[in-house]
């Protein structure tokens, strides 16, 4: 049987993080993709203006 990988967010610091899902459109065909980042929660809003 095969086993379950589990992942944590949590690091020995004691931060919490958050996944940051962004809509990015190419400029070219205008299409719309899709950007992922892990964050520290207190930089959640830092990472939205960027």
């Amino acid at each position: 049987m095969a086993k379950k990988v589990v992942a944590t967010l949590k690091t020995s610091s004691g931060k919490d993080w958050a996944k940051v899902i962004k809509a990015v459109k190419s400029p070219k065909t205008g299409a719309y993709t899709f950007r992922e980042e892990m964050v520290p929660v207190d930089q959640v809003q830092d990472a939205l203006k960027k």
